[in-house]
Order: structure tokens, then sequence, then C-alpha cells
């Protein structure tokens, strides 16, 4: 049975994920969590053979696998890169992943490439470019694309939509699903001064296939008020996690990954943050079916 098969039915809900990094490849064969998924970053494993390729087989034989793109500049005003979007395509396909992801951002301008996730405008036009693009990967890919929510430090004075209605028109349009990225609503609420409940709230909620969860830094602006960056170094903080708990409550189990790129801790330290999510998810599930038991008994 390929490991891909676990996110087929009602078990798929209740998988907790974390990144996959290949100091932990040991420990993890080691002493690995039940039932969970890791998620690696695309442009990590487009080479051919080596060190990268032997550790996300070896992953990839006992754990489903999440692919998650941060090069394709979905939202950039050209097409994605032919020859970055060939070597995409590739890794899907030998990887046979059970999710897809991308970014709504854009990082390429030109032959120029940005190693950073770069905000859009929120226009009609804006939309036709990332529905059109978004369309490309899924032919290549064969399969639908999760787009994640970005975290950002800017807004443009020109979008005539709010973030939340052009995600939900991108999905309608491509077919698309959606990833959620709760620590991405809390650092883009905090450095606009919007509602993150209110945010989530408004999400279309109904085509999230995924959900992130992560750490993030505190800085401060010019002004001296607080500048939140999505930084995936440390824990998840407490306001995330509320946020998650209500999320979960309203919507049900979704398959939930923890994000932990840089200053990595010793496995243990990410296991615990995973197996926390797997309770979130069991309780709620368990929550759910008392639910659906006393509306019976209510009959």
């Amino acid at each position: 049975m390929h490991r891909r098969s676990l996110f087929t039915g009602a078990a798929a809900r209740l998988l907790a994920g974390v990144s996959f990094k290949h100091e932990h490849l040991g420990a993890i064969q080691e002493d690995g969590l039940v039932d969970a998924f890791f998620e690696v970053h695309a442009e990590n494993y487009m080479g051919a053979g080596g060190p990268p390729q032997r550790a996300l087989a070896a992953i990839g034989r006992d754990y489903p696998l999440s692919i998650h793109g941060v090069g394709m500049s979905i939202g950039g005003p050209q097409a994605p890169d032919p020859q970055h979007l060939r070597r995409f395509a590739d890794l899907v396909r030998r990887c046979e992943p059970a999710l897809v992801s991308e970014h709504l951002a854009w990082s390429s301008y030109g032959n120029t490439f940005y190693n950073d996730l770069l905000p859009l405008p929120y226009t009609m036009q804006t939309l036709q470019t990332v529905c059109a693009h978004v369309d490309q990967v899924q032919r290549a890919i064969k399969r639908p694309l999760l787009i994640e929510n970005p975290a950002t430090y800017i807004r443009f004075a020109c979008s005539d939509m709010s973030e939340t209605a052009f995600l939900c028109e991108v999905a309608r349009r491509t077919g698309c699903g959606l990833l959620l990225d709760i620590n991405n609503v809390y650092v883009s609420a905090t450095n606009h001064g919007f509602s993150a409940q209110e945010y989530l709230d408004d999400f279309p909620i109904d085509r999230v296939g995924q959900i992130h969860l992560a750490g993030h830094s505190v800085q401060q602006d010019d002004e001296g008020q607080p500048l939140l960056i999505d930084s995936h170094d440390g824990e998840v903080s407490p306001a995330v996690w509320d946020l998650y708990a209500n999320v979960i409550a309203r919507t049900g189990p979704i398959p939930t990954l923890i994000e932990w790129d840089s200053n990595l801790p010793a496995w243990s330290v990410l296991k615990a943050q995973g197996l926390r999510v797997r309770d979130f998810l069991i309780e709620c599930a368990a929550q759910a079916a008392h639910e659906s038991h006393e509306g019976v008994g209510d009959v």
C-alpha cells in the first residue's frame, strides 16, 4: 500500500505533520510519529540523485509526503518559468505526494529571481493572471494544487477586493484547493491592524485541504509598533493555537502541519508540536462524534 493512500477517507483528516529536515532523518526512523505526514520544500529536491533524493526516498517509504513549492511565482506578471515548472512536475511524478501546494505570491520578474514571497494587489487583472498560472501548474502536475494565503508586510492601495474574496474566486475559477496558514493570518492581522478571527470567519474554509501552523518573530517597525515576521524558527504561539482551535472546532479535523525551517530544534521538540496537533484533531473528532450521537438521540 502506498503511503499516499492514508490521505483517503475520514482518517486522513486526523493526520498531523511536521516539516521534514534531513538532520532529523535518523531520529525519525528511530522514534517517528504514528500515522503522520511530512512536508518538504520542492526546490530542495529538484536535483537528480545525491543525498537529498536519498533522504526524501527514505522518508517517503514510511510516510505520506506534502510537496510545498516556494518559487513558482504564481502571482508574477509572466507565466511560470518552463524549466522550473518541468522540474516541479517531475518531482511530483516521482514522489506521488498526497498534497501539493504553492503560495499566493510572486518571486520573479524577467530573468531575475528573488529569494522572497512578495505580495500582490488584489485586482481583477491580478486575479486573471493568478488563475491562468494556477491552471498551467495544475495541467503540468495533473492534479489540484493548494494555494496558501500569504504573510504580508505591506498592502496595495489599488486592491479592490479582500484577500479572502480573492482566494475564494481563484478556487472557484480554477478548481484548486486552499492551504490555510493560520500563522500567516495572525502575522498579517497584527501588521495591518485587522481582526484575525474576522478574517478566518470570512475564509472559504470549504476549499481548505491543509492547514499550516508555525512560529513567528516579533520586531518593531519605524514607529515603534509591533511587526511580526513569518520566520518559522520557533514554537507556535499561544494566540495562533487559539485561532487554530477555533477553526477546527467549526470545521472538524483538517490535516495540519507544523512548519519549522530555521533554528532547528531536536527532533523531540518538533515531534511534541506534532503530537499537540494530533491531540487537537482527535479531541475535535471526538466532540463531533459526541454531538452527532446526541443529535440522533434527540430525534
